[in-house]
C-alpha cells in the first residue's frame, strides 16, 4: 500500500521586478509543496513536487496549520485509489474537510499545491512523464506538441520606454514563439495603444498580439478600451474587468468583435457556470483560462471544462493561465487549445526545462517522469533545499 510519510511546504520569492496594472510581483512567492510517499512494493520514498501557480502569494499559513495536518492524520487507505496508488481526488477532499464551500480565495491555491503533487508522486512511480499519468487517468491520447505563446510585455521599474519593449518581442521570436502577449492598463490609454502597435510591428500582425488588463477597467472603461482596441485585430483583450463582475464581461463581448478572454482568477466550477451564464462568452471565439494551480488542483479544473462542454464549448477554448511546466503538462494531456508561457519573467517557475523543446509555436513536454519540475533550472536548487 503506498502511504504519504511527510509533506513539506515552503515560500519561495519570485525573481525580479515587474508589474501588470494591479500587482508589483517584486515581492510575491509561490509555495513549493512535496508529498513524500512510501511505495506499495517497497524501496525509498519518493517526493511528488509541486506548487500554487504563479500570482497568488505563497499559502504557508494554510497548508501548515489546516491542510498538511488533515491529510497526514487520515487512515492511508482511504487516500488511495483502487489501484493502491494516492489518488488525487481523495487528498483534495481529504485536505477540505470542515471547510465551508465558496469564499475559495487562497485556499484554492493551497489545496491546488498539495493535488498536483499527487500527480507528480503518481507518475513518477509509473516512470512516466505526468502528460502519460493525467491522459491516462481521464481516457484521453495526449498531445506530443502543444501551441504556446510569450506571456511579457509588463511594466518594469526603469522600463527602457518602447525600445526595450520592442527588444523584449523580438527575443521571443528568436526563441521560437510566434505569437505573444503583453500588459496594458498601467499606463495613459495613448502611452499604451504606442506600445501596442510597437509590439504589432514587431510581430508582424495583430492576430498574433493579446493585450491583458488584468482585471483593471470599470465598464465604462473596459467598453471604452475594446472600442479602441477593436482597429488591430487583436488575438485577445484578457480579463477587461473585475473577474467575477460577469455583468461587465458581457457589456465588453457585446461590443467587441475580436475575442476577449478570462477565467484566470475563477477558482471552481460554481465560478465557471456563473461565467458561462453571465459572462456573455461566445462559442468557437472567445477564450477561458482557469488554472488548476488557482483552482483546487486537476480534480476541479477538469470539471470546470465538463461545465464549457456542457455549454457547447470546445475545451480548445480552455488556454490555462500561468506558463510553467505543470499547465504545459496539463494542455499536453487533454487536448486543450494551447498554454501560456513566462520565458522571461517569474523566475524560478516560469518558463520550461530544457528538454522541451520549442519550434514554430509549439513545444513538446519533456519526458523526466513526473512534471519533470527538477530539469527546471533555479527551480531545481529550491527542490533539494525543500527536500532537505
Amino acid at each position: 500500500m503506498t502511504r504519504i510519510v511527510r509533506i513539506l511546504e515552503r515560500p519561495i520569492r519570485l525573481q525580479g521586478a515587474v508589474a501588470n496594472a494591479v500587482v508589483d510581483f517584486s515581492r510575491h512567492t509561490v509555495s513549493l509543496v512535496a508529498v513524500i510517499a512510501e511505495p506499495a512494493g517497497g524501496g525509498a520514498p519518493v517526493a511528488g513536487v509541486a506548487f500554487n501557480s504563479i500570482g497568488r502569494f505563497a499559502q504557508s499559513g494554510i497548508l501548515r496549520d489546516r491542510l498538511i495536518p488533515r491529510v497526514l492524520a487520515a487512515r492511508p487507505d482511504t487516500l488511495l485509489d483502487d489501484a493502491g496508488l494516492i489518488d488525487p481526488a481523495k487528498v483534495a477532499a481529504c485536505a477540505m474537510t470542515d471547510e465551508k464551500p465558496g469564499g475559495h480565495g487562497d485556499r484554492a491555491g493551497a489545496v491546488a499545491a498539495l493535488e498536483l503533487a499527487c500527480w507528480d508522486l503518481n507518475a513518477k512511480l509509473a516512470g512516466e512523464p505526468a502528460y502519460a499519468t493525467i491522459a491516462r487517468h481521464f481516457g484521453r491520447t495526449p498531445a506530443t506538441r502543444v501551441p504556446v505563446y510569450a506571456a511579457g510585455g509588463y511594466y518594469y521599474p526603469s522600463d527602457g520606454g518602447v525600445e526595450r519593449l520592442r527588444a523584449e518581442m523580438h527575443g521571443y521570436l528568436d526563441a521560437g514563439y510566434d505569437a505573444v502577449k503583453m500588459k496594458i492598463g498601467g499606463a495613459s490609454m495613448a502611452d499604451d495603444l504606442a506600445r501596442v502597435a510597437a509590439v504589432i510591428d514587431v510581430v508582424g500582425d495583430g492576430s498574433r498580439v493579446a493585450v491583458d488588463a488584468n482585471g483593471r477597467f470599470d465598464t465604462a472603461t473596459a467598453v471604452g478600451w475594446a472600442q479602441a482596441l477593436a482597429p488591430y485585430g487583436l488575438r485577445w483583450y484578457e480579463e477587461p474587468g473585475d473577474p467575477l463582475d460577469f455583468e461587465l464581461n458581457a457589456a465588453v463581448t457585446a461590443g467587441y468583435d475580436g475575442a476577449v478572454a478570462t477565467g484566470e482568477n475563477l477558482f471552481s466550477a460554481a465560478d465557471a457556470t456563473n461565467l458561462v451564464r453571465y459572462g456573455g462568452m461566445r462559442l468557437g471565439r472567445d477564450v477561458f483560462q482557469m488554472d488548476a494551480g488557482l483552482s483546487y488542483g486537476l480534480t476541479e479544473y477538469v470539471r470546470m471544462l465538463a461545465v464549457l462542454e456542457d455549454h457547447g464549448f470546445d475545451r480548445r477554448c480552455a488556454m490555462p493561465h500561468g506558463g510553467h511546466l505543470i499547465n504545459l503538462h496539463i494542455v499536453a494531456a487533454l487536448g486543450l487549445g494551447g498554454c501560456e508561457s513566462y520565458p522571461g519573467v517569474f523566475a524560478p517557475f516560469g518558463g520550461y526545462s530544457a528538454d522541451c523543446v520549442l519550434a514554430d509555436g509549439m513545444i513538446s513536454p519533456g519526458e523526466t517522469p513526473g512534471f519533470g519540475l527538477e530539469r527546471k533550472a533555479g527551480l531545481a536548487e529550491s527542490i533539494a533545499e525543500l527536500l532537505g
